[in-house]
This record gives C-alpha cells, sequence and structure tokens, in this order.
C-alpha cells in the first residue's frame, strides 16, 4: 500500500461549519470523479498499529484537472479529536493520503441522473457535475437534490440550475420536502439514483426509492460491494406482508 504524504496548500471556508482544504497533488496520484480516499493526519502511522482515531474516509471534491485534491468536511464546535486537529492545521502542513477508489463514477448509458445527498455529501457529487459539463456524452440531464438542514448550502455557484446544461439543481432545509421531491423524481422508472449522506439516510432513501419502483439496480452508492449488497439486498415484498 503507497501512501501519499502532501502538504495542505488552500484552506477554503464554505460555510461557518465546513472547510474545503487543498492538498498538494504528488505526481503520481490519480483519481476519478466520485473517489474516495483514506485521509490521515501525522503520527497515524506512528506505532505498531495505525492509530484509526487519525484516520478518515473522504470523499474528494475536486477533479484531477484541478491538480489539487480537495477534502471537504464539516467541523462542529464539539467534534472528534481528528477533526480538533484538523481544525488547527493550517497551510503548509502535512497529512497523508491512500487506498483511493471510486464507487459512483458518472454512469454514461443515456439516463437521467439523480444526485440525493446530505449535507456535506454533496461533496462527492462535486465532481460528477463538473465532469459532465466538460462532458455531457450518454448523460440525459442531471438533477441534484440536497438537504441541509443548517440552511448553509454548499458549492452554490456549481449546483445552480442551468437549463442549457441540462442541470438541475434543488436545495431543501428539511425531511419533509426532500421526500417527498425524491417520491417525484422516482416517477422516472428509467432513472439513476446515486445516494450520499450518512448509512441512516442511505436506508432511508432506498426504502422511498424501492416503495416507488425503482430497482437496486439503479441505485448508486458509495459504498464497497460487500457493504452495497448489504444496503440493497432487503425484500420489500416480505417487508409489505
Amino acid at each position: 500500500m503507497q501512501i501519499y504524504w502532501t502538504k495542505i496548500n488552500k484552506i477554503i471556508e464554505e460555510s461557518p461549519e465546513v472547510k474545503t482544504y487543498l492538498l498538494d497533488c504528488p505526481e503520481d496520484f490519480t483519481w476519478e470523479e466520485g473517489s474516495h480516499t483514506h485521509f490521515a493526519l501525522e503520527g497515524f502511522n506512528a506505532g505498531e498499529k495505525p492509530n484509526r482515531s487519525l484516520i478518515r474516509h473522504m470523499s474528494i471534491s475536486t477533479l484531477p484537472q484541478s491538480n489539487s485534491i480537495g477534502i471537504t468536511t464539516r467541523i462542529r464546535e464539539q467534534c472528534s479529536e481528528f477533526k480538533t486537529i484538523l481544525r488547527n492545521l493550517e497551510v503548509g502542513n502535512e497529512v497523508a493520503i491512500f487506498k483511493t477508489h471510486s464507487n459512483v463514477p458518472l454512469k454514461r448509458e443515456d439516463k437521467n441522473v439523480y444526485l440525493l445527498s446530505s449535507g456535506v455529501g454533496l461533496a462527492t457529487f462535486r465532481p460528477l457535475v463538473l465532469e459532465y459539463f466538460e462532458r455531457a456524452d450518454n448523460v440525459n440531464q442531471i438533477h441534484s437534490l440536497n438537504i441541509d438542514s443548517s440552511k448553509d448550502f454548499l458549492f452554490t455557484n456549481i449546483f445552480e440550475s442551468a437549463p442549457d446544461k441540462k442541470f438541475t439543481s434543488q436545495f431543501v432545509d428539511n425531511r419533509k420536502d426532500y421526500y417527498e421531491e425524491v417520491k417525484n423524481l422516482a416517477a422516472d422508472k428509467d432513472g439513476l439514483f446515486y445516494v450520499v449522506g450518512s448509512d441512516e439516510f442511505l436506508v432511508q432513501n432506498i426504502e422511498v426509492l424501492r416503495e416507488q419502483g425503482i430497482k437496486p439496480t439503479q441505485i448508486m452508492l458509495d459504498k464497497h460491494k460487500q457493504q452495497l449488497s448489504e444496503f440493497l439486498s432487503f425484500d420489500l415484498s416480505s417487508e409489505t406482508k
């Protein structure tokens, strides 16, 4: 396993609680849209075993052509040891990245794509939208729906409806409106539905989509294959008997 040590080159305050850390891109480090990586702080591998409290699984919110690896995360006032250390890091400090992989690249199957996210989960979809803007081949259109109760919506300069690009974006701040809209979107029985958020959020979205007749093969989650089958394998018919 290759560990890339790299430096923070910029810190962007996206909202009062959300920051993006832009990292220098190591020479041979590559990724694609929808990628996640293991993001680790100094000292994580100092002992015999890795210190897991200094490692987090993070989405990369930038595309390779930006030449910066973007890590966007929410840091609340009361937070973990990891987030406390991260909050105090500055430009020039070193961090590590390793085990990078994409479970949710943009599928080009001549279908409508729906991006369903909660809060900072939108960071996973940012590069998918940018990739679509650069090359829309074999994607009919994209619709993004994000729920954020803080009302400090993220990336509004990118997640802005652009009819000429066949892209629409919606932000809501409550569950009732959010799930009503998910049901409306699920009227498209041939669409592809990407979902990013907490495990509870994933389960709730899957239930709503399945109840509307969306098949598991149409639902994309940022999970490894084994985890994917656990989330998508429940039998809806047995639950409704």
